[in-house]
């Protein structure tokens, strides 16, 4: 795998997904497997496997050493997203947190339920049956 070319579009979207990843871990506790993975894979195009060992990189210490060192003999992480990542992450997971600590318990259930449904929705490949289905209503 060849390291992304750093331009000024790359570098903002991924401090924006290093941001809302620590945004919303400061907030219900998600992050890397749940933001990082499908925002660099849906919004920067990255591999599957090449947007989990970033994300494991971001990680890297000490929860997911091992994991990400395997990643890595294989080519699969970008050390320069991973730092920028992490800095949207530090920066947005104080913000996140502050924020969650304002909101009632019962919303912050709700937006992580949104969050999981979404993602699952997405990955699986559902919004395109739901719009097929929507449109067949509507005839």
């Amino acid at each position: 795998m060849q390291p992304k070319k750093m331009d000024t579009t790359l570098i903002i979207a991924v401090l924006i997904i290093g941001l809302a990843a620590g945004i919303l871990g400061g907030m219900v506790g998600v992050g890397g497997g749940l933001i990082v993975v499908p925002a660099l894979v849906f919004f920067l195009g990255f591999s599957q496997h090449t947007a989990q060992g970033t994300s494991l990189g971001l990680l890297v210490l000490p929860v997911a050493l091992f994991g990400m060192i395997n990643y890595y003999k294989a080519g699969h992480v970008d050390f320069k997203v991973v730092g920028l990542l992490a800095i949207g992450f530090v920066v947005g997971s104080y913000f996140g947190s502050k924020w969650s600590l304002n909101l009632p318990q019962e919303t912050v259930k709700k937006v992580f339920a949104i969050l999981l449904f979404y993602t699952a929705f997405k990955l699986i490949g559902w919004e395109k049956a739901l719009v097929s289905w929507i449109k067949n209503l509507s005839n």
